[in-house]
């Protein structure tokens, strides 16, 4: 196909969206190892994930074969609203850095959540409300999550019970207003309203909290409560499924003007922005059609894929959902309090793990000063001031380009521009003022946190 001249922004149509999410584990050969009851270490059943998630979500986690699942029309017909995002060329960012390097992102912060995640919250309510839910509880980090799953819940008339990491509800009052404005209760996490909660704060006097605290905690939220179910906004491969829709259109938008993409990269917390970007590209390679780079982007104050452990290990810190086996830091691990935000999670998802034990997947880290200084960067060339999460992905795209200049190739990267910073203006001001800390693990910190894994027979 001949190269025709690339605009600023490509955007689909509507009739160019995807109909249906593409399941990237259909394609492995070496598939992701299943998740495993926590009392008996068997695999877990449809039966015992029901108890937890809506029925046909748990079905979407077993799903190992079917390639493609249909998006619903309902589902469908509310991304319409936000979708189809834009895929960007950064011109002005290619010539301040001088490298013959094409550098395009995959804007996802078109929506009042201010993330891709609403492209998942959208679909976990949806269930939620086929099934005949009251409501639903769910943990979030920086509150990107916790934001689009309160306006998909004020959407279909649900119940929205949110835990949200105590150090960003301090952080981040703002982000929590959205939220209740939409009508989602929100708690800092950990809380004195859970048996887990209580326990960790007797444990932690002080703590500022992880996701892994407050997963349990929503978890716990939703298992006592009659006609709730637990959603969570990344780490699990129904969530990596659901995200898929940016990979698809991203997809998409590459062939209509004849790009092949050489290196996609993508920040990493639990999962599921990096895995719906670059899951389609994977099955690409997994079915020998193509080849790429894909660059995990991960902070270095939470470095699961860069320095875990490939084990099985808790989902949460209360112990209580089910083992995934995963690079980790150990469920226990809990990272300064930050500003990496979402990226804060001891843990990888599953797929994206494997696909980083069979070499497909490379991992990266920063500190979050580094990140910062690539978000000024971005935000006065390009005029989007990025989320600090989105920010890792910015980083490594800016040090691929850079490295482009040094040896003359011509490149085409890829990132996701995951979301908006908007919310963020604290850690922005502490980088203003020269006050912003880095925070690498030692060692002996996590060799501590790994130390406590499950032993498995």
């Amino acid at each position: 196909m001949a190269t025709k001249e690339i605009p600023y922004k490509i955007y689909l149509e509507e009739d160019e969206m995807p109909k249906a999410w593409y399941n990237l584990r259909a394609d492995m050969k070496v598939k992701p190892a299943p998740l495993l009851n926590p009392q008996t270490h068997e695999p877990a059943t449809l039966e015992m994930l029901s108890q937890v998630f809506c029925r046909e979500l748990a079905e979407q986690e077993l799903n190992v074969t079917d390639a493609y699942i249909e998006i619903p029309e309902e589902i469908r017909d509310f991304y319409k609203m936000f979708r189809p995002s834009p895929l960007v060329r950064a011109y002005c960012l290619e010539k301040k850095l001088g490298t013959p390097a094409k550098i395009y992102y995959k804007f996802e912060g078109n929506n009042t959540s201010g993330s891709h995640k609403l492209n998942s919250a959208i679909a976990q309510a949806y269930y939620a409300k086929k099934q005949g839910l009251k409501g639903v509880t769910t943990e979030t980090g920086a509150g990107q999550w916790g934001t689009a799953l309160s306006m998909a819940c004020s959407y279909f008339d649900l119940d929205c019970k949110v835990y949200m990491v105590k150090v960003s509800y301090e952080q981040k009052p703002f982000r929590r207003e959205v939220m209740r404005t939409y009508g989602a209760e929100v708690t800092p996490s950990p809380s004195e309203t859970t048996e887990i909660g209580r326990k960790i704060l007797a444990e932690h006097p002080g703590t500022g909290g992880s996701l892994g605290c407050a997963v349990s905690e929503a978890t716990e939220a939703a298992i006592t409560h009659e006609g709730y179910r637990y959603v969570l906004g990344s780490v699990l491969n129904q969530v990596l499924l659901h995200q898929t829709v940016i990979g698809l259109e991203t997809q998409t938008a590459l062939k209509k003007y004849g790009i092949k993409p050489d290196i996609i990269i993508g920040c990493a917390g639990g999962g599921s922005n990096l895995g719906g970007l670059i899951s389609p590209f994977v099955g690409e390679q997994l079915r020998g059609e193509a080849n790429y780079e894909f660059i995990a982007v991960e902070p270095a104050s939470c470095p699961s894929l860069t320095r875990g452990i490939y084990a099985y290990d808790y989902c949460d810190t209360g112990r209580i959902c089910p083992l995934a086996k995963m690079y980790t830091l150990g469920a226990d691990y809990i990272p300064a309090p930050n500003h990496a935000g979402g990226l804060r999670y001891h843990g990888m998802n599953s797929t994206l793990s494997e696909l980083h034990e069979q070499g497909i997947l490379k991992a990266v880290s920063y500190k979050q000063t580094e990140v910062f200084e690539a978000a000024e960067q971005f935000a006065r060339i390009e005029g989007i001031l990025p989320a600090p999460e989105s920010s890792h992905a910015i980083k490594a795209a800016i040090e691929e380009a850079l490295r482009c200049k040094e040896t003359g190739e011509e490149k085409t990267i890829v990132f996701g521009l995951t979301g908006t910073g908007y919310f963020d203006l604290a850690g922005y001001a502490k980088f203003n003022d020269g006050d912003l800390q880095n925070y690498v693990p030692t060692d002996a910190e996590l060799a501590e946190s790994f130390a406590k894994l499950p032993k498995m027979d």
